[in-house]
């Protein structure tokens, strides 16, 4: 009798083992990752892709690693970092038109679950070390509430080079909340910290680090050898061809200012300096081979008078949603698991950065919303091809309130809307191109295929709807009489000074505010997070009911 239960308990573990799903990676096979971000780096300047720039280092993992050829992103800066960090679309989580500015109270929902956060869970250590950019206001949207558990950094952009890194004058350079006094240049005291990180982790525990530099963002400054190192760069660029980009080169010769683009070379020069070193840290710790690097842009260059990025030969730069403006520079390297000199031409956007990484690394994503990227890793590995059902659509409204810029697009077809809101009246241009036979946008097909027109542009209509309403928008000036913090790491409101749950604001109930919501038609949302099917209902759907 025993042994009959012991063979019948044999052929039940079996079964349960055939059953259950594959197994993920244990701690000793999953690889390390790293996440560097460029902040306004040009298509045309790197190495690699001919520029006149040196970058060794990123010439280095395009040669060991795999180019993403057409990997894209938004058209500006907080947008590009909510969709890497959710694997969400923006236009959902209200950060789409505009950056986090200062003055804002607004960051990405704590109920959106962060890349970080999963890698956590599966026993990584995490680290942040660079520019945040995703909230500021309160502790709910600090990045050691989103899974980091060290940060070294900034909360926002446009900190300077040099100390004392501040922000509309405000201090802005802290270590997990306690503000710091580092003394250097910038770009080479995100390597020192990073390449420290690396040599004194925990050895038993894989690790996740985020390297968002805010190289090559204005306002550039380098170090003196840098400086005359590209004093004589050539500085006639080819035009964008884009009257947002190209009017403000004209305005800037015009009224005789020197050219960005030498310091802009010497930025980018120390930032490749940068992520070599810590390649080189990877080298010495015998960490390369199981390390996954994955480097680009947030958004294309800043062509504009002074950025000082070359795009060509794309269309168009930064704020703008032409290939210029959000097809960017992209690098994935993983020795032990992918070929060297690879180059990957399928469509990535940056919203399949979490779902890819995770699926790389075989850990579970913990993800409370559905994604709106996809796993790219079967095909960057194997070649398989992706099949992408719906549009990629993007937005910008920066730097001028009401003037958006927006797109969608597929393997075929690219829609790009250049829209003009006045008080009394709204105007679109379109343009339309067979984006895989033009991808560098010279022909105009629009007049040439109205319904193509016709039904992207409905999409993006759609699309649009679902922005929540307070979401950011071009607001470059503060509320009168704002007035900016000594130091931005205590401006954060602390967890215990918040209530314990968020509010909905002047509706006195959720059903009221529903229907407030579906009064607000294609206007936008005031219900979260609903679901792309929302208006076949006429009321808002959330994600997490649909």
């Amino acid at each position: 009798m025993c042994a009959l239960i012991r063979s019948l308990g044999f052929i039940t573990v079996l079964l349960s083992l055939s059953l259950a799903p594959p197994a993920l990676a244990s701690d000793v096979d999953r690889p390390n990752v790293i996440v560097m971000v460029a902040d306004d780096l040009g298509w045309a300047d790197v190495g690699y892709h001919g520029g006149n720039i040196d970058t060794p280092s990123l010439d280095k993992l395009a040669e060991q690693g795999v180019q993403l050829n057409r990997f894209y992103t938004t058209p500006i800066c907080s947008p590009t970092r909510a969709a890497l960090m959710t694997g969400r679309d923006p236009m959902r989580l209200g950060i789409a038109y505009g950056v986090i500015l200062p003055w804002d109270n607004i960051g990405v929902n704590p109920a959106e679950h962060f890349m970080p956060q999963s890698f956590q869970a599966a026993g990584y250590q995490t680290a942040m070390v660079g520019k945040w950019h995703l909230g500021h206001a309160q502790m709910t949207y600090h990045p050691n509430q989103r899974g980091f558990e060290h940060f070294y950094g900034h909360l926002h952009t446009e900190v300077g080079f040099y100390p004392p890194f501040a922000n509309v004058g405000g201090k802005d350079f802290q270590e997990n909340g306690v503000s710091i006094d580092d003394e250097g240049y910038e770009t080479y005291l995100l390597a020192d910290e990073v390449s420290r990180y690396i040599r004194e982790r925990d050895k038993e525990k894989p690790f996740f680090v985020y390297m968002p530099f805010i190289a090559p963002h204005t306002p550039l400054d380098a170090p003196e050898e840098l400086k005359e190192k590209y004093r004589d760069i050539e500085t006639d660029l080819a035009p964008a061809r884009s009257n947002q980009t190209d009017s403000t080169r004209r305005m800037s010769k015009l009224m005789m200012r020197e050219s960005a683009r030498p310091m802009y070379a010497a930025v980018v020069d120390a930032m490749d300096q940068a992520i070599g070193q810590v390649l080189d840290t990877l080298d010495a710790e015998g960490l390369a081979e199981n390390t996954i690097v994955l480097f680009f842009s947030d958004n294309g260059g800043a062509a504009y008078s002074y950025g000082g990025a070359d795009n060509a030969p794309l269309r168009g730069g930064k704020g703008e949603t032409f290939e210029g403006g959000i097809r960017v520079v992209s690098l994935m390297r993983w020795p032990e698991q992918l070929a060297p000199a690879q180059t990957f031409d399928q469509v990535m956007t940056v919203m399949d950065v979490f779902p890819t990484l995770a699926d790389a690394a075989g850990i579970e994503t913990r993800n409370t919303f559905k994604f709106d990227g996809k796993s790219m890793w079967p095909s960057i590995k194997e070649g398989v091809v992706h099949q992408r059902d719906e549009l990629v659509m993007f937005a910008s409204e920066i730097p001028i309130y009401g003037s958006f810029k927006l797109t969608a697009f597929d393997d075929e077809w690219k829609l790009v809307q250049e829209m003009e809101q006045d008080q009394l009246s709204t105007s679109v241009t379109n343009y339309l191109f067979r984006i895989a036979e033009d991808p560098n946008e010279y022909s105009n097909l629009a007049s040439e295929y109205p319904d193509v027109v016709d039904k992207m542009a409905r999409a993006i209509v759609d699309w649009r709807a679902l922005y929540p309403i307070s979401g950011t928008r071009s607001v470059l000036i503060p509320p009168p009489g704002w007035r900016p913090p000594r130091d931005w790491a205590s401006y954060p409101r602390p967890l215990d000074e918040l209530q314990d749950h968020e509010i909905l604001g002047m509706a006195p109930t959720e059903s009221i505010q529903r229907i407030l919501d579906m009064q607000h038609g294609q206007r936008g949302r005031l219900v979260y997070a609903c679901s792309k099917r929302w208006w076949s209902f006429g009321v808002c759907i959330k994600d997490d009911e649909s």
